[in-house]
Order: C-alpha cells, then sequence, then structure tokens
C-alpha cells in the first residue's frame, strides 16, 4: 500500500470540500442540529438568568397563563 502525502493547505482544501458536500446533502438534518443548539444555548441563558432574579409563586404563573376574558 502506497503513501499518501498532503500538505496542510491540500488537507484544508479537502476538509473544506467534504464539509461543503455533507451540509450540501443533507441540508435538513444540519438545519435541525443547528436549531437544536439554538435552543440549547437558548435555555442554558434562561435558566442563569432565572437563578439570579426573584422567586415567584406557582399560582402567579398559572395566572399569567390563563386566558383573559
Amino acid at each position: 500500500m502506497s503513501e499518501i502525502t498532503l500538505n496542510p493547505e491540500q488537507l484544508k482544501e479537502i476538509l473544506k470540500s467534504a464539509i461543503v458536500e455533507l451540509i450540501r446533502d443533507n441540508r435538513e438534518e444540519v438545519s435541525e442540529f443547528l436549531a437544536e443548539i439554538i435552543e440549547d444555548i437558548a435555555m442554558e441563558r434562561a435558566i442563569a438568568e432565572g437563578e439570579t432574579t426573584e422567586l415567584v409563586s406557582r399560582d402567579s404563573i398559572f395566572q399569567l397563563l390563563e386566558p383573559k376574558s
């Protein structure tokens, strides 16, 4: 078996091409994956913010969630 030698620039270009092809061929999966990452980051920030704010009662939260008549 022969050995293949690549310089760093060649390797960089091959990796770029592979990543672009992966994204292009799996657009929906990549979009879903990125959406999950964004949701996780938003949840993490909401939790961190919630840890530094004043506590409220369960009843007051449910009053806000009830439809107004």
